[in-house]
């Protein structure tokens, strides 16, 4: 008997090694035993299966080969779950996950999120939703699919100086974060993408909050936030090789490696990129280069990171947009030789008419934009106790650049030079080239203190100290006449230094199915510039601002699938360098106020996932554009005292069937302006005409937005989708176009369909993503990405600017836009080691 079993044995084992099981679960919190959407879950033995947790938290392997293997279970925020098993049957591990406290690029983020409960409006982008998209373009195009988002493109394509407005706030007033450090621009309020070419590429998770949200270092958020985490532990090296191109030039290639952990304790990871791009605007080529660079020691108690990042980016400029008398007239174009009007670029250009000899030599070829910025981080964190975590931050970002532009017959008084005489000739004017230099230094140190004593109570409190130091100065490097100027002759300057402080504690306590949320953040400013005193005098002036920004709300849990929320958020504004440089202390705008209202439903299940969002931001002082003049003549933003924006936003996530998933939002506002006047200014009699509106649109706010991505499966580790968008309706102004008193258009321009309005046409433009990825022999992953843009070649434009004025007794409406690319593609390879 005992041979006839081993004899039994050794039949059965190549059916058994040859036997295919299953290996399923789901994946939860430890604390709250939530489901965890998005888990990365990996079996792996010689070969790996990899696959992520569904939005209900389940997870599952089919046709698993028996045999050993190592289950690995990774979630931004939590620690890697481990555990070895052996296959030889169907298999059920559920997973629970502990929070982890200790790791510093999850705790230094986490300070200034909004965690999964919190009665705010956000959404969470992983590593792997950025990658779908990203073949080049700048990183607010691989963010145009979330709520509310609208994008925009100097050059066209997505690639150079690119733009992202969220609920119709621009980049000034969208707060953004890089491991918890500010990157706004501290005068200009704005953050620049272009400065970090490829940026997406080193980038491991985003949060997008819409509204006030949580409270976070630098500028406040006043219509939403970016929080940005940058590449996290990796156990095991790895190496990828990237190249993409396609339509109007485009060229990108990556570079990225990765030691792995080493000795238990260490980690290096490294990325070099270079993306290349005529521009499909005529001359707005780009030229870009970056590096990241992360080291981290790690110890059971506590993290070292050090992380040296840089971009150098050089563009010939594109950021006037196309004249509505080009683009809105084909006979212009033809009269002047200009092949496609909607490509035309008149910056850089010599002579001051057009001639039917359109020629590139009749541009200035160094019309660029030249600017490096280089950021050092140091990020630390250590476990105190197993309730008490501190994370904290030391950052310093040094940034150089100049813009060149060829100016025409310029007045040598303007540069602060006197005439000279020239074979007895006073020169007065001349031909010019000058450079507008911009020198700064912005450092400062950030942290917070995590506390968490029990289940049902989180607390912490965290802040920043950062300060700036920018020269803003010009030179002139070429004149076409001797006008009396010394080689790289500097012609003004101007000196600012700004210091911010902010301290914030935040708690939410949860009793029963009640989570109870609040936020309470205290910013100081201190801001040294080169303005006008009350005597018109340009000296350098102070200004000091105290801010405070109190967060409340409360979200109910309906059961593990399903919770209401809503929230009371207050924010304030400071002023940009303009508005304070261009004015006396008489003249000088107030801060902004926002005070935000939000309230919504999320429910999530095994196949789906969805939420709906109501907003109420109500602006007191918000800064516009009116037309007119300060003090000091300088045509500057002006408070206006009431607005608001007003809606609904949707989205949503659906598994139709195994292979085919559909994802959706929508964005449904009112945003408008109460009691808006405007001014024009009359050539007739230099005089200016002022306008009254009782309520208006708030220019570039779409009253809807709508996103879809329909993608389908149809062969393993193959998919196609179709990426739409939808905007309706952009104002230029905040007059709606609706009265022009009685006054009318001027009928020279006519024809041009621009001239009656100021209004950017809806748009809706679709795209088609193939992705496929496969395995040979000595690479890991083989991956083929195609990215086709706009396939119907909808004409349209996405952002822009109007100038209107009076003259012969009507209304001239000087509109500039920016018209998007037609179909065009981007192809991409990746090789993964």
């Amino acid at each position: 008997m005992k041979n006839f079993y081993l004899a039994l044995v050794a039949l059965l084992l190549p059916m058994l090694a040859a036997a295919q099981f299953s290996v399923s679960g789901k994946i939860t919190d430890q604390t709250n035993g939530e489901p965890l959407a998005g888990a990365t879950v990996t079996l792996q033995n010689a070969s790996s299966l990899t696959t992520n947790s569904s939005t209900n938290g389940s997870y599952e392997f089919n046709n698993v080969k028996a045999g050993n293997y190592t289950l690995k279970v990774s979630y931004v925020g939590y620690q890697l779950f481990n555990q070895n098993l052996n296959v030889n049957g169907n298999h059920v591990i559920n997973v629970s996950l502990n929070t982890n406290n200790f790791t510093a690029e999850e705790v230094t983020v986490s300070a200034t999120r909004a965690s999964a409960k919190s009665p705010t409006a956000f959404t969470n982008l992983r590593k792997q939703d950025l990658e779908k998209n990203n073949l080049g373009q700048d990183l607010p195009y691989l963010l145009n699919q979330t709520p509310s988002v609208v994008t925009t493109s100097d050059a066209g394509a997505g690639v150079g100086y690119t733009g992202i407005r969220i609920r119709g706030s621009d980049g000034t007033r969208i707060n953004v974060t890089v491991n918890g450090i500010p990157l706004n621009d501290a005068e200009s309020q704005g953050s620049f993408f272009i400065n970090l070419p490829d940026f997406a590429s080193s980038v491991n998770n985003i949060q997008i909050q819409r509204g006030v949200g949580t409270s976070t270092n630098g500028a406040s958020a006043f219509g939403a936030s970016l929080n940005i985490q940058t590449t996290t532990r990796q156990d095991t090296a790895y190496a990828n090789i990237n190249t993409s191109a396609g339509s109007y030039g485009t060229v990108k290639n990556t570079v990225q490696l990765g030691s792995g952990l080493l000795n238990g304790h260490f980690s290096l990871d490294g990325r070099l990129s270079r993306i290349a791009s005529n521009g499909y605007i005529d001359r707005a080529t780009s030229n870009l280069l970056s590096y990241y660079l992360s080291g981290a020691y790690y110890t059971k108690n506590s993290t070292l990171r050090a992380n040296v990042f840089a971009g150098r980016e050089r563009t010939y400029q594109a950021w006037n947009g196309i004249p509505d008398y080009v683009i809105g007239d084909d006979s212009y174009a033809a009269a002047n030789g200009i092949p496609d009007n909607r490509r035309y670029n008149e910056l850089g250009f010599l002579g001051k008419n057009l001639t039917p000899s359109y020629q590139r030599s009749n541009f200035y070829d160094n019309q660029t934009d030249n600017y490096q910025q280089n950021h050092y981080q140091l990020l630390y964190d250590r476990q105190l106790s197993d309730k008490l975590s501190f994370s904290g931050a030391l950052h310093y970002t040094k940034g150089s650049g100049y813009y060149e532009e060829y100016k025409i017959d310029q007045p040598v008084t303007k540069y602060g030079l006197t005439p000279v005489m020239l074979n007895g000739t006073a020169i007065n004017n001349t031909d010019l080239v000058r450079r507008l230099w911009l020198d700064n230094d912005f450092y400062g140190v950030t942290y917070s203190l995590k506390y968490h004593p029990q289940k049902t109570l989180n607390l912490i409190l965290g802040g920043a100290y950062n300060e700036y130091k920018g020269a803003h100065f010009g030179n002139i490097v070429y004149t076409a006449q001797s006008a009396g100027i010394p080689p790289n002759y500097e012609y003004y300057r101007d000196n600012a230094n700004k210091k911010d402080f902010n301290i914030f504690a935040r708690g939410e306590w949860t009793l029963g199915q009640v989570l109870l949320y609040a936020d309470m953040q205290y910013r100081h400013i201190d801001y040294s510039f080169l303005g006008f005193d009350r005597n018109l005098n340009n000296i350098q002036q102070d200004a000091k601002l105290n801010f405070y920004n109190p967060k409340a709300g409360i979200t109910y849990n309906i059961d593990n699938r399903n919770n209401v929320y809503a929230s009371f958020s207050v924010g304030n504004h400071e002023p940009n360098r303009d508005d304070f440089t261009n004015s006396t202390p008489q003249s000088r705008p107030k801060p902004e106020n926002l005070k935000d209202f939000e309230a919504g439903y999320r429910t999530a299940g095994k196949n789906y996932s969805a939420g709906i969002n109501g907003f109420y931001m109500l602006y007191k002082n918000q800064l516009v554009l009116t037309g007119a003049l300060n003090d000091v003549g300088a045509a500057i933003r002006s408070n206006v005292k009431d607005s608001y924006r007003a809606g609904i936003e949707v989205d949503g996530r659906v598994n139709i069937f195994s292979k085919l998933t559909w994802a959706a939002n929508a964005t449904l506002s009112t945003n408008k302006v109460k009691n808006y006047q405007q001014f024009l200014y009359n050539e007739d009699n230099d005089t200016y005409v002022q306008q009254q509106y009782s309520k208006t649109n708030l220019a570039f706010s779409p009253s809807f937005i709508g996103g879809s991505e329909l993608s389908f499966s149809p062969i393993k580790n193959g998919s196609i989708a179709l990426l739409s968008k939808y905007v309706s309706r952009q104002y230029l102004d905040n007059t709606s176009n609706t009265n022009t008193g009685s006054l009318t258009v001027n009928p020279a321009v006519a024809n041009n369909k621009y001239a009656y309005h100021r209004y950017l046409d809806g748009y809706f433009v679709n795209d088609i993503r193939l992705n496929y990825n496969f395995k040979v022999k000595g690479v890991k992953n083989v991956g083929v990405s195609l990215l086709v843009n706009n396939i119907f070649s909808a004409k349209y434009e996405s952002n822009g600017a109007t100038y209107a004025g009076i003259s012969g007794g009507y209304v001239n409406n000087y509109n500039y836009i920016f018209p998007q690319a037609p179909i065009n593609f981007l192809a991409a390879l990746n090789l993964s080691f």
